[in-house]
């Protein structure tokens, strides 16, 4: 797995657990205001690259004080051995999260189904259609669709997400994706950082 960051401890990421936070390292979107632009390239240089080996022998010294493992990114599910790290986490007797775009509902489809996620966060970026111009790129809006459908009858913990970039979305786009959330499942308005978006002239509400 490619591992471009690491949190050991964190008392907010995993919904009522201590976790550990492994950022994965390449992601298949460019939203503008992402805070997280340097896990975005693939193919980032060595010196910026985390050990799967150490993330994980870490995981096992400490399985006593932690609850569960986050992987986020970048965009987990671009991973091509995602699962088995998973597996290995869970052998470990940890839970297990991951936070998503929602661009690949086969991959948490089998995730679901191997019983090796435990609580799944998704971003809802945009209303349908105005989602490319929120991404950065051209999407296919069946499968986040089918991704939202999945994870809301998945009968797992999970929750939705939006960034509320106010540059980017109005009221009215904030309404429409309020009714892409499926009922029953909660949404969570994240507030929008600035500091470090992609979009260097989104950076301005920083200072």
């Amino acid at each position: 797995m490619k591992i471009g960051g690491f949190l050991p401890l964190s008392l907010c990421d995993f919904p009522g657990l201590i976790s550990c936070v492994i950022f994965t390292q390449g992601c298949n979107f460019r939203c503008p205001f992402c805070h997280n632009s340097s896990l975005i390239a693939t193919n980032a240089g060595s010196s910026q690259r985390i050990g799967e080996t150490r993330v994980l022998e870490f995981a096992d010294r400490h399985s006593g004080q932690l609850d569960g493992v986050v992987i986020s990114g970048g965009e987990p599910t671009i991973q091509q051995d995602l699962w088995e790290v998973l597996s290995r986490i869970k052998m470990l007797g940890l839970k297990t999260m991951i936070e998503t775009n929602g661009s690949s509902p086969a991959v948490l489809g089998s995730l679901i189904q191997d019983s090796l996620v435990d609580f799944m966060a998704m971003d809802v970026k945009a209303p349908m259609n105005a989602y490319q111009r929120l991404v950065g790129v051209e999407v296919d809006m069946k499968k986040i669709a089918e991704s939202v459908e999945l994870i809301a009858a998945s009968g797992l913990p999970h929750e939705f997400r939006t960034t509320v970039v106010k540059p980017l979305l109005s009221d009215a786009d904030m309404k429409a994706i309020c009714r892409m959330i499926p009922a029953g499942s909660p949404h969570r308005l994240q507030v929008f950082r600035p500091e470090h978006a992609l979009d260097q002239s989104l950076r301005i509400d920083a200072q």
